[in-house]
């Protein structure tokens, strides 16, 4: 029998909305939000149901309010398919601590407080050095690095065997724009985002991570939970502490993840959270996995009808 993940996405799926059905059909996900709200300290439900969405753009607020939102997607089908068993999880960026939660690694609230630090610090980063990213479609991994190498920027996520985001300084995130055009590349996307996530220019975000993180009790992952820095499985708690400070500077390996689980048998996909981003990225590195996309009360319902229990 294959094996099947449960996979959470991170900052950018934010949309004004997400949450609600669920939280008005679920008590348990209702629940999620008002606790959320008590140890944030303001309507994050509000702000997710309502906007305005220059308000859930924010990184403070964008990042615990995915992860908010994605785990109530995991919650209500748990709910529905109470017996369903996952082999793995995995989050890009920020959904990493979504898959780590869900784990054990750490509690409901403390992942919430590290969500609220992180998108402050990064967004403090963001302001102190100034950066762009970049998605480039159409270009092989190996002549993008060459292009990092000659412009500076520097390789973000490599998110499929076709898409790469490079990151880094507006200067050299613009010579690198230029260089991929002259390379033939089939698109070169600069991204709406507030700065050079997953570059060097977001160390003093890590430093502030890692100081804030000291205090936080991590326990070992309950199930199987893939590293963004990796691409491989998580280990012990203190390892998995340094490597989510990596992550802010290091490079998203998406792809290597997934060829992992593929090759530990994983063939089912359940994204959890809002948007459909993973499950575009995945059938693009695994065409055959089955995908499926929780993200409100129809697709839940769809999904409840097409995956069994085991």
């Amino acid at each position: 029998m294959s094996k099947r993940a449960v996979i959470f996405p991170g900052q950018g799926a934010q949309a004004v909305g997400m949450g609600r059905g669920l939280a008005e059909a679920f008590p348990e996900c209702m629940d999620l939000f008002r606790r959320a709200n008590e140890v944030l300290g303001y309507d994050l439900a509000k702000i997710c149901f309502e906007g305005p969405i220059e308000e859930l753009t924010k990184s403070s607020r964008a990042q615990p309010a995915i992860f908010v939102v994605s785990l109530a997607c995991y919650k209500a089908l748990l709910a529905v398919r109470p017996q369903i068993q996952v082999a793995a999880a995995a989050g890009l960026s920020s959904g990493e601590w979504t898959a780590l939660h869900i784990a054990g690694v750490l509690s409901y609230d403390d992942t919430l407080r590290v969500l609220e630090a992180r998108g402050r610090f990064m967004q403090e980063a963001c302001e102190e050095r100034p950066g762009g990213m970049l998605s480039v479609i159409g270009l092989t991994l190996d002549q993008l690095q060459k292009v990092a190498v000659e412009t500076g920027a520097e390789i973000a996520n490599i998110n499929s065997p076709e898409q790469v985001v490079l990151s880094g300084p507006k200067e050299c995130v613009q010579a690198a724009e230029k260089m991929v055009k002259d390379m033939g590349a089939r698109m070169a996307i600069p991204l709406n985002v507030a700065g050079a996530f997953h570059s060097s220019l977001m160390v003093s975000a890590a430093i502030r991570l890692e100081q804030f993180l000291g205090d936080i009790p991590f326990a070992a992952p309950s199930m199987t939970v893939i590293s963004n820095v990796s691409g491989g499985p998580h280990g012990t708690p203190e390892e998995v502490k340094k490597a989510m400070v990596q992550q802010v500077t290091g490079s998203v390996q998406w792809v290597s993840g997934v060829h992992w689980m593929k090759n530990q048998g994983i063939a089912e996909y359940i994204e959890c959270g809002p948007g459909k981003v993973l499950t575009g990225l995945i059938r693009r590195i695994d065409k055959p996995a089955v995908l499926h996309n929780i993200q409100d009360r129809p697709t839940l319902d769809a999904v409840a009808g097409r995956v069994s229990d085991p």
